[in-house]
């Protein structure tokens, strides 16, 4: 009797974690899903990219041997798309890039965009965005997704191309758009960049207000063979001191061949790009210099010479002058001028996905003029890099 008992209340235990089992499955499979169903048809209009940039690289120094090694050149994750019909947000974060937060806007240098954009009006033609921005320098060649440059020229490399602030887009037509953004001048305070001894003998006071403006046209011709993207901007850096910056891009589309030219120029009434104030030694001219002028030539060619193979060749001549009167033994304002050649073949093995193989290689030359060599005692150089790696926007969603 005492056996049968014990079975009865074995046989009631096990019934009851069942039904409990049971249960629990059952209110899980009526638990809200982690995107609500009425949610989920924005998954349409919602991106997840991974760009990277990966590759074995070769270094070479005045054609000496240095290295080789594994390396992931850049990794950005993308995330994008529509909450609306007319609220639109973009953010992209920079693995390969530092992680901390900038004094002026409090946002991680890593991040290169973090913002919003909202239609306005009933006929879309109006577009305002906020946040973290891509400054619109204009130009094809800083146009480009990152990951598809191998190098980027002067004045791009050295400038805070992502900055915090807002701006107002005009859709003229299919062919015409119309750009403005105030942005901040910078992502770090007037001191980190150039320091507080910026000119000896001489008052700088730092802008209180150090914002910039922006201003691009973006134009197609001819069935988009031919389309331009102009610029002008204005930033202040500190009271009265200006960075006044321009950029001219062309690009002309064939059937299998693709050219594309800019010029840019910038005139800094503070060496904001920087170069030749790392040349100049600054204990005898102070932190920063005054009156620098940049310039740059880039062209691209891409050539589709057959059905997934292209040969690509990306060419820029940079040049730095210092217009500035602090050393009166200068005897020319040129300092450097700078060569970049990265001639390219590419491999897209699948069609129905952006992935390359490539091989490549880098090469940058740097002549100084005579006064540049003297005074700092520095002589020509070049430095090579070969690269074998693939690039790919890999669309997750």
């Amino acid at each position: 009797m005492k056996t049968k008992l014990i079975i009865l209340i074995i046989l009631l235990a096990c019934s009851s974690v069942m039904q409990a089992q049971m249960k629990q499955t059952d209110e899980n499979s009526l638990d809200e899903p982690i995107i609500p169903i009425d949610k989920q048809t924005r998954l349409a209009n919602f991106n997840l990219i991974l760009n990277q940039q990966y590759a074995f690289r070769n270094d070479f120094d005045n054609g000496e041997y240095i290295d080789s090694r594994f390396r992931m050149e850049q990794f950005r994750l993308e995330m994008r798309g529509w909450i609306t019909e007319k609220v639109f947000f973009r953010f992209r974060h920079r693995y390969t890039s530092s992680y901390e937060p900038q004094s002026v806007d409090k946002i991680i240098k890593g991040v290169d965009m973090a913002y919003i954009t909202v239609k306005l009006g009933n006929k879309d033609k109006w577009e305002l965005s906020a946040g973290k921005l891509c400054a619109d320098w204009g130009g094809i060649e800083f146009d480009l997704n990152p990951i598809d440059i191998y190098e980027y020229s002067d004045i791009i490399e050295q400038a805070d191309n992502f900055l915090s602030g807002i701006g107002l887009k005009y859709n003229l037509n299919d062919r015409n758009s119309f750009n403005f953004q105030v942005l901040n001048s910078r992502t770090q305070t007037y001191d980190e960049i150039y320091g507080n001894d910026t000119i000896i003998g001489a008052s700088i006071e730092p802008s209180k207000a150090p914002l910039g403006g922006v201003f691009s046209w973006r134009g197609s011709f001819f069935d988009g063979k031919f389309t331009t993207l102009y610029h002008y901007s204005l930033f202040n850096e500190a009271s009265g001191i200006y960075k006044n910056y321009f950029a001219f891009g062309n690009q002309l589309t064939l059937d299998k061949l693709s050219i594309a030219y800019d010029y840019k120029h910038s005139f800094e009434d503070l060496d904001r790009t920087g170069i030749i104030s790392d040349l100049i030694p600054r204990d005898e001219f102070g932190y920063q210099l005054r009156d620098t002028e940049y310039n740059s030539h880039w062209v691209r060619i891409d050539w589709n010479f057959k059905e997934n193979w292209h040969l690509c060749f990306d060419g820029f001549i940079d040049h730095a002058k210092w217009n500035g009167k602090e050393d009166p033994t200068k005897t020319t304002n040129d300092i450097r001028n700078s060569y970049g050649f990265v001639p390219t073949i590419e491999y897209y093995p699948w069609n129905d996905i952006n992935l390359k193989f490539f091989v490549g290689y880098v090469g940058r030359v740097y002549n100084y003029s005579d006064y540049t060599k003297n005074t700092i005692g520095i002589s020509d150089n070049n430095t090579g890099r070969i690269m074998i790696g693939l690039i790919s926007p890999l669309k997750i969603l």
